[in-house]
């Protein structure tokens, strides 16, 4: 079974040697959005952070914006 989160990216840092860290938080916001109040009851609560050292892929990334993230078990072990 898949877990899916709706998060909104609120920081991209460059990193000193190259790439970028893009930090998300959990989006919630009944007043805005309906979807937001499935998405609290029904997956976690939390901060995620990833280091794109892509050019391409980091410049897709737009402060402010929200993204969703699956979450799938790999098969092994």
């Amino acid at each position: 079974m898949a877990i899916k989160c709706k998060m909104r990216l609120e920081h991209v840092i460059p990193i000193v040697y190259g790439g970028a860290k893009a930090i998300f938080r959990c989006e919630y916001d009944p007043q805005l959005i309906a979807e937001d109040v499935g998405f609290s009851r029904a997956t976690p609560q939390g901060v995620a952070e990833f280091i794109f050292d892509n050019p391409r892929a980091s410049e897709q990334l737009i402060i402010g914006e929200t993204y969703y993230f699956t979450i799938t078990k790999t098969g092994s072990g």
